[in-house]
């Protein structure tokens, strides 16, 4: 075995006792949350989205129309970052397969 697997298991096995480690976390704060609403999945989820401020009561139609605004710039904002990085990913892939033509 050389070095460089042996430096890849260590890395790897550093990685999964990570990942099971957040792995038991996250399932203790699920059924910690479960408990706490005596295990009604529906009232959980119900909680959660009043939380992340999905779900509200809005009063007036701006009110709706700023939340709903504030997600579109959002969704914008994520466009025009993910937008160039696929472009890019697409256009080295194909750079290969072009042909030049003599005009």
């Amino acid at each position: 075995m050389d070095n460089t697997q042996k430096k890849t298991g260590i890395f790897f096995g550093i990685v999964t006792g990570l990942a099971g480690a957040f792995g038991i976390w996250a399932m203790m704060a699920f059924v910690t949350g479960l408990s706490s609403v005596n295990f009604s999945v529906g009232e959980m989820a119900r909680q959660f989205l009043v939380a992340t401020g999905n779900v509200g009561e809005y009063e007036t139609l701006v009110d709706f129309y700023t939340h709903i605004k504030g997600v579109e710039y959002l969704m914008a904002g994520a466009f025009f970052v993910a937008f160039p990085v696929y472009f890019k990913y697409i256009d080295k892939a194909e750079a290969g397969k072009r042909t030049k033509v003599n005009a």
